[in-house]
């Protein structure tokens, strides 16, 4: 299992030629260097870091965050990239620490995301995500890997550099599925009760949490 102390050793090398390498050789890179020691945590607002990481590895841990709280299309839009690739898929649910607290309230996405995560990774040693600069501003700086110290893992994040762009060919080249959500202004998919469609020149997450001053969830920060 790599370490702070080995990964700090790699240092500035390894982060530059990750850089450098792309999104396919960068998942290459960690499952090489972790094999089952290694697992992708899926949001599946779209299935493009799916597509890359099981062409890698077809048998690669797959993980969703199940909060309860999804919308239907996101159930459905699971089940149906889970069935298209065959996916090596574990569904996470809260525990009842987290029945006191319903969706939107402060204690929601740690008991329902960032605890389950934390569980589901517990004997990896590095994860996978599909974090990108280009998500929101608080994400601008993202490495392509770190040391994630709070779960003391390698943190692997492929599609750091891509834009939504990038995010958009790739699924026309690909022919891959979409999420239903997309077509009508859900920009940043989360859950159905603190979720909006996004309203013509606003911000891609100006959806989320739109009547709080919540930015992120707690899995990335």
């Amino acid at each position: 299992m790599a370490t702070v102390g080995e990964v700090d050793m790699e240092g500035a090398e390894l982060a530059d030629r990750l850089e450098r390498a792309g999104a396919e050789e960068t998942i290459r890179w960690a499952v090489g260097r972790f094999g089952c020691g290694v697992a992708l945590a899926c949001s599946f607002q779209d299935c493009v870091i799916v597509d890359l990481a099981v062409g890698v590895d077809p048998d690669l841990e797959v993980v969703f965050l199940d909060t309860g709280f999804h919308f239907q299309e996101t159930l459905d839009f699971v089940e149906l990239v889970r069935t298209r690739y065959q996916l090596n898929l574990t569904v996470t649910h809260p525990d009842a620490s987290a029945d006191p607290w319903p969706c939107g309230t402060s204690e929601c996405c740690q008991r329902r995301k960032v605890e389950p995560l934390f569980r589901a990774l517990q004997g990896k040693a590095a994860w996978l995500t599909g974090l990108k600069r280009s998500d929101a501003s608080t994400r601008s700086h993202t490495p392509v890997v770190a040391w994630d110290e709070g779960r003391q893992l390698v943190k692997v994040n492929p599609l750091a550099a891509w834009t939504e762009d990038d995010i958009a060919g790739y699924i026309a080249a690909h022919d891959l599925p979409v999420h239903p959500l997309l077509a009508q202004g859900y920009l940043s998919i989360g859950c159905a009760p603190t979720t909006r469609p996004v309203r013509p020149g606003e911000d891609p997450r100006a959806g989320r949490w739109s009547d709080s001053d919540k930015i992120e969830c707690g899995l990335h920060s």
